[in-house]
């Protein structure tokens, strides 16, 4: 089998919105209106995308099987942008046939060509199959930073009021 990944483009958006709506499916979240996912999806690859790739999209057999959605952030400290690994999804009919491998070369051969230093991602501490997958690749658990959210009340209570 092989997997062919690419950094989404507008031609990709129905492929997109399709994904995003199984992913939503997948962790239990409501269902996503499929038409707001397609004007999401087209704004996020028309409008957002040329400065940095958000998404790289799996194919198989031409038909989309998996996505990394990512950020690049620029330099702290050290002087080396990261990419921000948010969500790696992968349909369940082709898990464990290397879609998500495929998915992590493509980003990590990203970061090599183009000088950034490091992938950065989260995952639930109850996904074990997450954690496992992760480790095999060599991630190594980073307990020093503390993960934190702002978000509903709490974003609208710091932001300036007009």
């Amino acid at each position: 089998m092989t997997v062919d990944v690419r950094w989404a483009t507008i031609e990709d958006e129905a492929a997109l919105a399709a994904i995003l709506c199984e992913m939503a499916e997948h962790y239990r979240q409501p269902p996503l209106d499929a038409d707001r996912a397609l004007s999401a999806a087209r704004k996020w690859l028309g409008e957002e995308s040329p400065a940095y790739p958000h998404f790289a999209l799996a194919f198989v057999d031409g038909e989309v099987s998996g996505l990394a959605s990512v950020a690049i952030a620029h330099p702290g400290i050290d002087l080396e942008r990261l990419l921000f690994l948010k969500d790696l999804f992968v349909r369940d009919n082709i898990r464990n046939a290397g879609v998500g491998r495929a998915l992590i070369s493509f980003l990590a051969d990203h970061c090599l060509s183009h000088g950034i230093g490091r992938i950065d991602l989260t995952t639930e501490d109850w996904n074990e199959g997450a954690l496992r997958f992760y480790a095999r690749l060599g991630a190594e658990r980073h307990d020093q930073k503390v993960f934190l959210r702002l978000s509903g009340d709490a974003l609208k209570a710091i932001a300036p009021r007009p």
